[in-house]
């Protein structure tokens, strides 16, 4: 039985992919850590005067932000074990799919620590 030896850009895909997912997790570390409310974007400061319970929320952003590396770090595997093409085309889903489910998120995250009251299904149709 002999080895499967990796190509070029096989290399190169789940390099790329684990240095994506490792800057998401250390950005998920800086949010565990923070004293100070962090931010989703780093263009829309947040009013920490609004942040009810300042250490809770940056946990919920750090998780948010862990969750969202780990399918880099998987597939950046898969691009050592699969084709390429699909491990690419899952990376762009991913990368592309994810934006509205992290904003979503977020948005959740801060109603709950801000004490912005949510949008009832009431309330939409008024």
């Amino acid at each position: 039985m002999t080895a499967e030896i990796l190509t070029t850009e096989q290399i190169l895909f789940a390099f790329i992919c684990w240095i994506c997912g490792g800057i998401f997790l250390i950005v998920s570390i800086a949010a565990y850590r923070s004293k100070r409310a962090v931010s989703f974007y780093a263009q829309m400061p947040v009013a920490e005067n609004r942040i009810t319970n300042i250490p809770a929320y940056n946990r919920e952003n750090a998780v948010l932000w862990a969750a969202y590396s780990i399918p880099y770090f998987l597939i950046g595997f898969l691009g050592t074990t699969t084709d390429l093409s699909v491990s690419g085309i899952l990376l762009v889903i991913v990368c592309v799919g994810s934006i509205p489910a992290l904003i979503l998120a977020y948005q959740r995250i801060y109603r709950k620590y801000s004490g912005e009251p949510s949008v009832k299904k009431d309330q939409r149709r008024a």
